[in-house]
């Protein structure tokens, strides 16, 4: 079964608020596969492992009927809090049994959340719920990350670095996944039909409070918190104070550009 680390109300709602949308390179790269595949229209399109709903309200910009899924109920209620959207809908369900028909879905997705799941037993069931023709589109964006503000981007990106790679060290021995490119998600996905896109980059308007909130948002530093909760909180206020000096401002709601490389694993049954 998939490894449950976003349950809580409490981090559902720092997800919700602090998550970022697929960006546009990322969103085009899907598109324009499901456009060569010739899957688009589509009746249903299902976002597995969902979270807060960002990337599945992307999907309901470009499709007839997009459901949600995701095992956390404090997430799904966040979701379903945030939008109102009419062609969209979220069900709590674990990403290794989807509660829909044999070849009943026309695409499959799911942003930053399949190193949770049960490879193996959502790849099988991915390939049960597909029609033939069918797609997926399963992408993460990596630890590969850096923030440009003026001329101080590089000294913005160490420091953000910096505390990035201490936040690290709590992470789920999942997270390989991540680290190797997504290469065993794709070597697992059954279909002859598809391609693993590594070096897909998106710029992300943010903040200085947003970034400080991503990395609050991250499973690691949940699990940091947990284990150490007065250095968990210390080390994100000293890192949000050193990005402000090295800025030259004092608002933490000064923009920055956050820049993040995204992996694409793509498939056609």
């Amino acid at each position: 079964m998939a490894t449950q680390m976003f349950e809580g109300k409490g981090h559902a709602a720092v997800y919700q608020k602090y998550r970022f949308a697929p960006g546009k390179e990322l969103q085009q790269t899907i598109l324009t596969y499901l456009q060569e595949k010739k899957a688009i229209p589509a009746e249903l399109v299902v976002d597995v492992g969902c979270g807060s709903g960002q990337g599945t309200l992307f999907l309901t910009e470009h499709f007839k009927k997009v459901v949600g899924t995701d095992i956390s109920e404090a997430q799904i209620q966040e979701a379903r809090d945030t939008s109102s959207t009419p062609n969209v809908s979220y069900l709590v369900c674990p990403a290794e049994e989807l509660p829909f028909q044999d070849t009943s879905v026309d695409v499959l997705t799911s942003f930053t959340a399949a190193h949770w799941f049960d490879i193996e037993k959502f790849m099988r069931e991915a390939n049960r719920v597909l029609k033939p023709g069918g797609c997926v589109a399963i992408s993460t964006y990596t630890v590969d990350m850096s923030l440009r503000y003026g001329n101080c981007s590089e000294k913005l990106t160490k420091i953000f670095r910096e505390c990035w790679d201490l936040i690290l060290k709590y992470s789920h021995n999942r997270l390989k996944f991540v680290l190797e490119d997504y290469k065993a998600i794709f070597e697992a996905l059954p279909f002859p039909d598809k391609k693993r896109i590594t070096d897909i980059f998106d710029k992300i308007p943010m903040t200085v409070e947003g970034v400080i909130g991503y990395m609050e948002s991250a499973s690691p530093y949940q699990t940091f918190m947990k284990n150490d909760p007065e250095a968990a909180k210390s080390l994100l206020q000293e890192t949000e104070k050193r990005m402000l000096e090295v800025m030259g401002v004092s608002s933490r709601e000064t923009p920055v550009e956050f820049w993040v490389r995204h992996v694409c694993v793509l498939g056609c049954k």
